[in-house]
């Protein structure tokens, strides 16, 4: 049997779950993992190895609206990278002299 490595965001849901349901076996065979894992996820948890991130607070991520932010966030970045590039031309054009400075 392979392992598996499990990222932080799919082990915060399933600890999410398991404390909602109060159920660690029940998780364990939704997500067909072993009950002795989703245990010892909620114990790390428990003891802060996961950093002060709060299950609760955690938003439901939807897939379409992250790659819609997704989407408008490298519009955005390419926006300011074409600003900073005529910027720069416009430096250059009226002070050639401050070109060294710039790169």
């Amino acid at each position: 049997m392979t392992r598996t490595k499990h990222s932080k965001e799919f082990k915060l849901q399933v600890i999410k779950e398991a404390q909602e349901t109060g159920n660690n076996s029940l998780v364990a065979r939704r997500y067909e993992l072993n009950s002795n894992m989703v245990s010892r996820w909620v114990r790390e948890y428990k003891d802060g190895k996961y950093g002060d991130v709060d299950v609760t607070v955690l938003p439901d991520l939807d897939p379409k609206e992250i790659s819609k932010e997704n989407e408008k966030l490298k519009i955005l970045l390419g926006e300011k990278d074409l600003e900073i590039a005529i910027l720069r031309d416009m430096i250059k054009k009226k002070n050639p002299h401050l070109l060294k400075k710039l790169k």
